[in-house]
């Protein structure tokens, strides 16, 4: 009977646990694996998904990096791969690229910087959602270089993004930020590519 009770506790201090991790993560929408359409994107590799749903890359403080046209879900498993995170005890913070820009630069202008690199560090996972929907000016670039730096080995980050690899430079403003910026981020990463068109677009057909 004791044991029982003791079991319904920890369950509960878990569940609270997990629930205050979502809510603090600010995502834009609460999206599972579960309500991902996988038939929509045939060739994405569902093993490939199961397997970070684990997190065991977190622990390891590597990357995910999810490329692919817009409407494709990336930010849908972004979100879901930051859910599945959250149950398996991981503090995440959610943002758009454009998001994590203003935070970078209002730290920056204050002289904060540092210290919100060092605050970010509490947050096992960081997600960066949309890079290439805007351009960002060589002082931005800069930032965010030295967002993911700080994170290189320390700190795991999922970014999606609609752009390869190979067009970064117009991004980021400077093929040599975005060289050095990429070379950290796919060292310790699983890259996938997604194909296929819109699902917002099969939607409304």
């Amino acid at each position: 009977y004791l044991s029982a009770i003791l079991d319904r506790q920890v369950s509960e201090r878990e569940a609270n646990g997990t629930a205050l991790r979502i809510s603090g993560a600010r995502f834009p929408a609460i999206k599972t694996l579960e309500d991902f359409t996988f038939d929509h994107v045939p060739g994405l590799r569902r093993d490939v998904i199961a397997h970070l749903a684990t997190s065991t890359w977190i622990a390891k403080s590597d990357n995910v990096i999810l490329l692919g046209p817009p409407g494709v879900g990336k930010t849908h498993l972004a979100i879901a791969l930051g859910i599945k995170a959250a149950h398996n005890a991981y503090p995440v913070l959610f943002d758009t690229a454009t998001g994590w820009a203003t935070r970078l630069t209002e730290a920056h202008a204050t002289g904060r910087l540092a210290h919100e690199l060092k605050r970010l560090r509490r947050y096992r996972l960081l997600i960066i959602d949309e890079i290439g929907y805007l351009p960002f000016d060589s002082d931005t670039a800069n930032l965010f270089f030295q967002l993911i730096a700080s994170r290189y080995e320390q700190g795991s980050v999922l970014i999606t993004s609609n752009m390869p690899f190979g067009r970064w430079g117009e991004v980021f403003a400077d093929d040599v930020v975005a060289a050095a910026l990429i070379d950290r981020l796919v060292h310790h990463a699983e890259v996938i590519t997604i194909d296929g068109d819109s699902y917002r677009t099969k939607t409304r057909r």
